[in-house]
Parts: C-alpha cells; sequence; structure tokens
C-alpha cells in the first residue's frame, strides 16, 4: 500500500487575508485540511513591559494600539483596573458616555470586519457600505477626542473632557439612522445563494470546544453560549441598559456573521439610551491624586501649581496590591491584570486580550474543511495581531 504523504504550505505572514503579520503552516491531504499551526510573534512590540516603565497615565495611550479597531473600549478595560485599584467612584455622566463611546466603537470595529470579511469571500460592494457608515463614528471620535483611530479619550477616574456642544445632535443621528443601515448589509447578504455556501456549515466550532478552547465574544455566542461581560459582570452602570445577547445555533461562519449583526443592532440601541438618559455633572471624579486642579488656580495658587506638576511630572502613588478588571470587547473578553507595590509605576502588567485565546481555536475550526475555506474561518473570528502579539 502506497505511503499517504501529506503536502505542506505556509500561508503567510504576508497574507491580504489575515489582516496582519499571522503564520499559518498548513499540512493538507490533497485539499482537505489536516493540520493547521498558527505561528505568532511577528507583531510583538513587549507591551506589556513598556507600560512597566510608565506611569500609570502614560500607560493609557499604549491601550489604544493593542486591537486599534476597539480604541475606547481598550481604555475602558485599563482605567476601571486602576480605578478599582485606587477606589475611585466614576461621576455617572462620565460612566454613561464611556458607555456610548464603546458601543459606538463596537459598531466601527464590527463595520470594518464585515467589510473587509466580505471582500475575502468575494463580496466587494459591501465594504464600501461599511465604511461609509464607520467613517460617521470616526468624525465622531475625531470631534469627541481629537483623534479618529486612536483617540485616547478615556482618563482615569473619567474623560479627558465632556462632549463638545453639537456632538450630542450627530450621535443622535446617526443611531436614528443606522438601523436601516443593517437592512441594507442584510439585503446584499443574509439570504446571498453564495454568500450562504460559502459560510454555513464551514468552521463549525461546537459549544462544549468553545468552553474548552476559552474562546469569547461573538466566537463564543456564534457557538451558542450565552456569556456577555456586559451582563455577567456589569461595569460602567451596563446594568441600567435594557439589551440582549445573541447567540448562534450551530457555531459556524454563518453563525457569527449573524450574531456580530445583531450585536451592532443592540449596541446602536444601547448607545441611544445612553445619549436619551444622559445625566448631567462633572466628567471625572474629584480627587486629587489622579485630577489636575483647574488652570485658573494653577495661574494663581502655588499649591495649585505645585500639585499640577506633581501629577503631570509623577503620576500618583496607588496602594499596594493587585486587581483584574475586564470589559466586554469588539472581539470578546479583555482583561487587565495589574500589580502594585506602591510605587507610581506597575509592577506587573498583564493583557488578557480575546483575539489571543480565539486564534487558538483557529486549528480545531479548520481541521477537516477545504483549503479554500481557511480564509472564510479566519474571518469569521476577527483577529487582530496588535493584540494577538502585545
Amino acid at each position: 500500500m502506497a505511503e499517504t504523504r501529506f503536502m505542506t504550505i505556509n500561508m503567510g505572514p504576508q497574507h491580504p487575508a489575515t489582516h496582519g503579520v499571522l503564520r499559518v503552516v498548513l499540512e493538507l491531504d490533497g485539499e482537505i485540511i489536516v493540520k493547521a499551526t498558527p505561528h505568532l510573534g511577528h507583531l510583538h512590540r513587549g507591551m506589556e513591559k513598556l507600560a512597566e516603565s510608565k506611569t500609570y497615565h502614560q500607560a493609557i495611550p499604549l491601550t489604544d494600539r493593542l486591537d486599534y479597531t476597539n480604541a475606547m473600549g481598550n481604555n475602558l478595560a485599563y482605567v476601571l483596573a486602576v480605578e478599582k485599584l485606587l477606589g475611585i467612584e466614576v461621576p455617572k455622566r462620565a460612566q454613561y458616555i464611556r458607555v456610548m463611546m464603546a458601543e459606538l466603537q463596537r459598531i466601527a470595529a464590527h463595520l470594518i470586519w464585515l467589510g473587509t470579511h466580505a471582500l475575502d469571500i468575494g463580496a466587494m460592494t459591501l465594504l464600501l457600505y461599511n465604511f461609509r457608515e464607520r467613517e460617521d463614528i470616526l468624525r465622531i471620535f475625531e470631534e469627541v477626542a481629537g483623534g479618529r483611530l486612536t483617540p485616547t479619550y478615556l482618563r482615569i477616574g473619567g474623560l479627558s473632557k465632556d462632549l463638545p456642544e453639537g456632538v450630542e445632535e450627530k450621535i443622535k443621528a446617526f443611531v436614528q439612522a443606522f438601523p436601516d443601515h443593517i437592512k441594507e448589509y442584510e439585503t446584499l447578504l443574509t439570504k446571498n445563494i453564495i454568500w450562504m455556501k460559502r459560510t454555513k456549515g464551514v468552521g463549525i466550532f461546537s459549544k462544549e470546544d468553545a468552553l474548552s478552547f476559552g474562546v469569547t465574544g461573538p466566537t463564543l455566542r456564534g457557538s451558542g453560549v450565552k456569556y456577555d461581560v456586559r451582563k455577567a459582570f456589569p461595569y460602567s452602570s451596563y446594568e441600567e441598559f435594557d439589551f440582549e445577547i445573541p447567540i448562534g445555533t450551530v457555531g459556524d461562519v454563518y453563525d457569527r456573521y449573524i450574531v456580530r449583526l445583531r450585536e451592532m443592532e443592540w449596541s446602536n440601541a444601547i448607545a441611544e439610551q445612553a445619549l436619551e438618559r444622559l445625566p448631567k455633572g462633572p466628567i471625572i471624579a474629584n480627587d486629587p491624586r489622579i485630577t489636575l486642579p483647574p488652570k485658573d488656580d494653577v495661574l494663581s495658587d502655588i499649591a495649585s501649581l505645585i500639585r499640577q506638576f506633581k501629577i503631570v511630572s509623577e503620576g500618583f502613588y496607588p496602594p499596594q496590591g493587585e486587581v483584574f478588571a475586564s470589559v466586554e470587547a469588539s472581539k470578546g473578553e479583555l482583561g487587565f491584570y495589574i500589580v502594585s507595590d506602591g510605587s507610581n509605576r506597575p509592577y506587573r502588567f498583564r493583557i488578557r486580550t480575546p483575539s489571543f485565546a480565539n486564534l487558538s481555536a483557529l486549528s480545531k475550526m479548520i481541521e477537516g474543511s477545504l483549503i479554500a475555506d481557511v480564509i472564510a474561518v479566519i474571518g469569521s473570528i476577527d483577529i487582530v495581531l496588535g493584540e494577538v502579539d502585545r
């Protein structure tokens, strides 16, 4: 009997469908994938170690650059961890604005995923629709924070500044128009015969496997597990908002697509609720350890001048201890573990990124699939190499 020999091919690290420098070594029996091994590290920047050399405030811009499609969510997870360490209560207005920005960011992240995922499979038109709505969100971010992709808007204890005049009307216009845009996406894709052929029954990931691999986010919920950090461990007043957790039934590429569509609808609803109920009040905690004094006081009072200088040059000194805080980011559960030794810099800084855990499941998802389906499966788990390698 002839010996069976498998063909080994390299996909990446430079490949348009991996959306980053991901290398996957595939072993093939004809066109069937026998084994798939992801190779990481091509985008490693030592972000965790970098954060340990910076003050707690200085580490905020680093978080923007983890999953750069979900910067607001990254900021939120980090500042929640530091606020937990300090025992700070964030003003209600700041909490609501954080929720609003995080949900708009989730929509923007899902839009870039949907457009590029469809493009990878061969549906180019949707990308143009998705980037139209994403541009509206990025313009809101630019007006609110001054930046589009990496706004660094959140601060320990609150926000860098309040919403500018006129922004609430622009957010209202967006959330009112967005449901009709989702209907457009569904018209183009959901019942499209080619789309269903490329996604239904492809990359099936069972509920048991999803729990075993520790995946989170739409990848987990697409397999039928109803877990969302916003519901399980509410933060930033999420318990005050009405929303559901969409889940899939089969756990294939199509289910993960449907889950993200429904998530965009609920994110839009949450942002609308936050806007309608937005309370008045301060946007940052009144804590002298972290809050800069008013500029008028700095110019007229020596104590305020010294306080500003100390905060800017040295930061603050939290108590010794360790904390973990997580949020439901666009790709899953994003958590920050911080160990404080009482100095003005973290002693240990560890990031639990959803893309790293979700990518570990790729091998299981695509074993036994056709090589042509690899692109569809990789796209369905929506990884960003910036947070995989850290």
